[in-house]
């Protein structure tokens, strides 16, 4: 079973809404990090619409466990990163207009970019993990390019009705990450990840880490941040 990384970005979205300094997506880290979380994740925005450069820093300083951070593939967020250091970089793609990451890399387009920046974090000691479709074509392509880690995009698996289509979805992230692993690279998943939909994912072979954000924050609203986390990892672990 898998491990969780535990996504605040959407702490971050409600201290926004408002301009406010609270809730403080750093007390939300510890606090998950407390409970039982294995590491935390934050996606840096190029808009800023909820993490800010300043929690990154203080995650990277605070966290016990390591930090895991998401960033489109733009100098400005390798020179980031590169500054900050933080234990794993997740790229991924981002668009202006989306609500959320809707899809993985186009890592066959975006090869020699990739490359160049996958070259420069682990020369700085940073794992570094390419967010994909669970496609073999990709999973290979990734290893190539110089990934250490895959994230395979989970959310087409989430939205699919239950019965053949979620079994459907299911076998291909199943067939993703025996590609992935075969080729040597550490494999997890993450997007749209919820506590109804969780168990069949986190009990695929050689799936390492689960990140998982939104529906644990909504959870959270209502138990608190510590036993969401707990309940989580009940389910995955």
């Amino acid at each position: 079973m898998a491990k969780l990384g535990v996504n605040v970005d959407h702490v971050a979205t409600i201290r926004q809404a408002r301009g406010v300094s609270y809730p403080d997506p750093v007390e939300a880290a510890l606090d998950a990090e407390a409970a039982g979380a294995d590491g935390i994740t934050v996606h840096l925005r190029e808009d800023r619409r909820h993490i800010q450069d300043l929690d990154v820093r203080q995650l990277r300083t605070r966290l016990k466990t390591k930090l895991n951070l998401e960033m489109a593939p733009t100098d400005e967020m390798l020179g980031f990163a590169l500054a900050v250091c933080p234990e794993d970089v997740c790229i991924v793609p981002e668009r202006r207009e989306e609500l959320t990451t809707e899809g993985g890399l186009d890592v066959v387009s975006n090869e020699r970019q990739l490359r160049s920046m996958a070259i420069r974090l682990r020369d700085a000691g940073i794992r570094v993990s390419l967010f994909v479709n669970p496609e073999l074509s990709v999973v290979n392509v990734a290893r190539e390019i110089g990934a250490t880690h895959v994230e395979l995009h989970t959310g087409e698996y989430c939205q699919a009705a239950h019965g053949a289509g979620r079994n459907r979805e299911l076998a291909r992230l199943r067939d993703a990450a025996q590609a992935a692993h075969e080729a040597g690279l550490v494999v997890n998943g993450g997007h749209g990840l919820t506590y109804d939909n969780v168990g069949p994912v986190a009990a695929l072979p050689f799936m390492h880490e689960l990140n998982i954000g939104h529906s644990l924050v909504a959870r959270a609203l209502f138990v608190g941040m510590a036993a969401a986390v707990r309940e989580m990892k009940a389910l995955i672990t």
